[in-house]
């Protein structure tokens, strides 16, 4: 097993490099690709609506502090902008501007077409299984953390191991 665990952690590593290397090309045809964080925090926008720097802060597990800092990269980008609580609370919220979703839908096509190139020899069972595994992955990652990633019209499983305080 410890020779499987090695061989996923180098896997996923390499997976990590892929992206962060950009496995295609740092710009699209839409114009510059957003940042990591930048897409990270609009997807989540974009998923659940509205969300407070706390509220994001939480979903990330990340400090305020650095999700200030990130969304305030959002606002001068012109992606996002902060309006009050649609549900009267007092923390201001940050929602996805029409520029900022044009940017993230430009990214995502990006991204799902340069999958589609590096995937383009696969059966659509084997394309099937890869997203399965992966899915299976991602949850037991987010379980242990506590913090599910939301997925539109896919019901959340039953948790698999305890969260991590």
């Amino acid at each position: 097993m410890e020779r499987e665990i090695a061989e996923i952690e180098r896997e996923l590593r390499l997976i990590g490099r892929h992206v962060a290397m950009g496995a295609f090309s740092e710009t699209c045809d839409r114009g510059p690709r957003l940042e990591r964080s930048a897409y990270l925090l609009l997807s989540r926008i974009e998923i659940e609506g509205p969300m407070s720097i706390g509220q994001l802060a939480e979903a990330f597990g990340l400090d305020t502090s650095t999700v200030n800092r990130q969304t305030a990269a959002l606002l001068r980008a012109g992606t996002a902008e902060r309006i009050p609580d649609p549900d009267g609370g007092m923390a201001r919220k940050l929602r996805i501007t029409p520029e900022g979703l044009r940017r993230l839908h430009a990214d995502r096509t990006w991204a799902t077409e340069g999958l589609g190139v590096v995937l383009d020899d696969w059966s659509p069972a084997e394309l099937a299984e890869l997203a399965r595994v992966l899915t299976r992955f991602n949850r037991a990652v987010e379980s242990r953390e506590g913090r599910p990633w939301p997925r539109p019209g896919v019901p959340e499983p039953a948790p698999d191991l305890p969260a991590r305080a």
